[in-house]
Formats: structure tokens, sequence, C-alpha cells
């Protein structure tokens, strides 16, 4: 997969219909490119936990068309609370404890950004569910790619947007293992009834190496039950859902509070998810017409907060570098990386210290916690630590600095990808 061919590209595959590809669709067809996007679930996935859109982010959503509807489904969260294994309160953080809510940032759950993404696009580009590529075959002119179902067709590019464990990635660079470090946790998550009657308020129980948070934000009724632990890296398939299942239960069995409770949720749940915490760390993200986006190319696990963030700006970098560029890819793929990989990489640093955050290993050092917890609101320096961690949260949010891109006239016109039976 060397081509080097400067064939302005038109047709775009790409693999994943969650945030990244979406995005990057809604973008593409705005500059002229004919974008398909094929997802291996049989349909939009709309679980997952809220998310964090902050910094370069807003201003990409604003340019999008969607931030006052992504406003319109906010989380709303009023705050939180650490308990112990009686259910009594340790300590609360009420949401201004860091210095109120900023304007410019907004939390929302990834269901409903993913929907709202679909939604903007689906009129416009070809999606396509339940099915996967199994083979990319490229050639000076564009790439073969034959999917799972025996379908075969040909497109001018191929863009990886389907996470950490990323089916592109493996086929055009290579095996996971390569890419993937682990971070020695693992984060779980599920729908469940919202039996504690929380209103947009979460509640935390902290064990040695473990972190529990029930929550329920605006307009839900049902709550979101959030699990983390410390592990190596287990032996099960990332979709085997019955196994990771088994893994939680055997992690969290014997624990107090209402994990028992909880963890008989997750046995009848339907959106059921657990994953590693990792980076994905290469030294490049593009080969010949296949380039990576999002997660899939540079996760910086879910503890940093801004994979969300750094998806959407990506999306927008990638789709304005190759209008940029006339759909030359040799020059936008190494543009956009050039342009994405500082911020990146500032994240992915930040990442690892959040892991450890979320995993306090000692009882110690949980009751030192939430001695700060009890202490912090009514601390004369509570301002001062809050606008430490307020901008250092807003200096990662804003390591990608925005770009304006205007589409030139060559991006304009439109091709459909051919397919064969």
């Amino acid at each position: 997969m060397n081509s080097t061919s400067k064939t302005a590209a038109k047709t775009v595959l790409i693999s994943g219909a969650s945030i990244a590809g979406p995005a990057l669709a809604l973008w593409l067809h705005r500059y002229g490119f004919t974008p398909t996007v094929v997802e291996r679930a049989p349909e939009l996935r709309t679980g997952g936990y809220k998310v964090d859109i902050r910094g370069t982010a807003i201003e990409v959503c604003r340019r999008m068309g969607v931030l006052d509807e992504i406003r319109a489904h906010s989380t709303d969260m009023r705050g939180g609370s650490y308990v112990d294994d009686a259910g009594r309160t340790i300590g609360e953080l009420p949401a201004d404890i860091f210095g109120g809510r900023v304007e410019e940032d907004d939390e929302i759950m990834r269901g409903e950004l993913a929907r709202i993404l679909y939604d903007r696009t689906r009129e416009d580009v070809e999606y396509v569910f339940g099915d996967s590529i199994a083979a990319l075959a490229e050639d000076a002119d564009g790439v073969t790619v034959t999917f799972e179902s025996g379908t075969v067709r040909r497109f001018d590019l191929v863009v990886g947007a389907d996470g950490l464990h990323s089916n592109t990635r493996r086929l055009a660079f290579g095996p996971e293992e390569r890419y993937k470090r682990h971070l020695g946790a693992y984060i779980s998550i599920f729908t469940a009834p919202n039996h504690l009657g929380l209103d947009r308020w979460e509640t935390y129980h902290a064990l040695p190496g473990k972190l529990v948070c029930v929550y329920s934000s605006s307009g839900e009724t049902d709550a979101k039950n959030l699990f983390v632990f410390s592990s190596p890296e287990l032996a099960h398939d990332p979709r085997d859902v019955t196994a990771q299942k088994r893994a939680l239960t055997d992690t969290f069995t014997g624990d107090g509070w209402e994990i028992p409770r909880l963890l008989g949720h997750a046995a009848e749940a339907d959106d059921f998810y657990l994953d590693s915490m990792s980076l994905v760390e290469m030294d490049s993200w593009s080969r010949g017409r296949v380039v990576l986006l999002g997660d899939a190319a540079h996760c910086a696990s879910p503890a940093s907060g801004q994979g969300t963030g750094l998806a959407l700006i990506g999306a927008y970098v990638l789709a304005g570098e190759l209008a940029r560029a006339g759909g030359d890819h040799t020059v936008a793929f190494a543009r956009y990386e050039r342009h994405l990989r500082p911020g990146v990489e500032q994240n992915q640093k930040m990442a690892e210290g959040f892991v450890k955050e979320m995993t306090v290993a000692s009882k110690w050092k949980i009751a030192l916690r939430m001695f700060m917890v009890r202490t912090l609101p009514k601390t004369p320096w509570k301002n001062l630590i809050a606008k430490k961690i307020r901008d250092d949260i807003q200096a990662a949010a804003n390591a990608v600095p925005l770009v304006d891109y205007t589409a030139p006239a060559a991006a304009r016109t439109t091709a459909r990808p051919t397919v064969t039976a």
C-alpha cells in the first residue's frame, strides 16, 4: 500500500459511525467529496457515557452548525458526592467548586452526540450498517475494498475512524499490539434503573484500585453506572460481552455499598461496555491512501476527557486539508498529522496521570482524598486550586489551534464510488 499518485481524491470510505466518522463525512460533503460510512453494528450505537466538548472543539461544533443542538441536550450536571460503604455522604463537590460552569464548555451524552451528527448527515451521506472492511488492496489510482458481506467497491481514499480496536488500522498497519499501550486499568459503563433517585448528580464510591460512579443527567429517567478498576490486560476478545461481564463481576464481587445490586443490573444490561484504558501511539497516521482518525490514530483513553474533542477537531482538520490540497492526499495527510500531533501528545500525557487519579491504590490515600473533598469547599485557597485545575484542562482543550479552511473550486464536484457484485 505505497501509492503516491497525486490524482485528486473524490470518493472516501469512512469506517466507523460513532463521532469521528460522521463528523468527517459532514465536512467532506460540504467540500464536494463523496463520503460513504460503513459501520459494523446493525444500527447507530447510542450508548456510552457523558463526554466533554471544550476549547477548540466548541468552535468546530459551531462551524458544523450543531452547537445549539448540543447545548439543548446538555447533561446539566449539578455536582457530585462521595459515599462510604453504608451510603453515608463523605463529601460533596457542587458544580461550581472549580469556578462554575464555563460558558464555552459543554457536556453531552455520547449517544446523543452520535445521533445529532448522524441526523445532520444521513440525507447527504451513504451509510452502510451491519458490514465491515475485510480487505484493502491499494494501487496507483485508488483502493479496492472487499467487505465482509462480499461486496467489492472502489474508493479514492479510506479513513479508519473505528476506535481503539480499529479494524482499518489492523488491515493497513498491522496488529493492534504494535500500537496500543495499556495504562493499567479498565472502564465499564451501562444503563440501569435510577434506584438512587439521582437528579443531574454523580455519586462516587472509592475502593483501593477501584472507583464506582452512578449518575443521571438532564432528561434521563435511568442512570449510568460506571466502574473503573486497576488490572493487567485481560485475555478475552474485546467483543466478547459475556467474558467482559464476568470480568467485571469477578473484580467487584464482595465489595459493599450498592455494588452487588449494580452488578445485577450489569448482567441484564443490553448496552454493556467494558474496555481497557489505553493509548494508541503511532509513528504515522497514514499509509498510502489510508489514514486514521480519532481513537484509531491516537486514543488518549477515556481518562483524558478529550477523546471526543480530538475526534471532532481531527475530522475538521483532515477534511479541511483535503479540500485545501484539492484532494491530493499526499499533501493533505502530512499537513493533518503535523497540525494535530503536538496537541494529541499533550492530551495523552495528561491521560496517564488521570488514570492513576481514578484508581487510587491504598485506603490511606483514599482517606486523604476524602479529607480534601470535605475541606476544599471551606478553604480560603479553593479558588486558586480551582483555577489551576481549570487552566490545565483548558490548555489541553486548546492544544490544537484552530485553522480556517476554504474549499477550492476543484473540490466541489462529486463522484459516486463503483460497486462490484
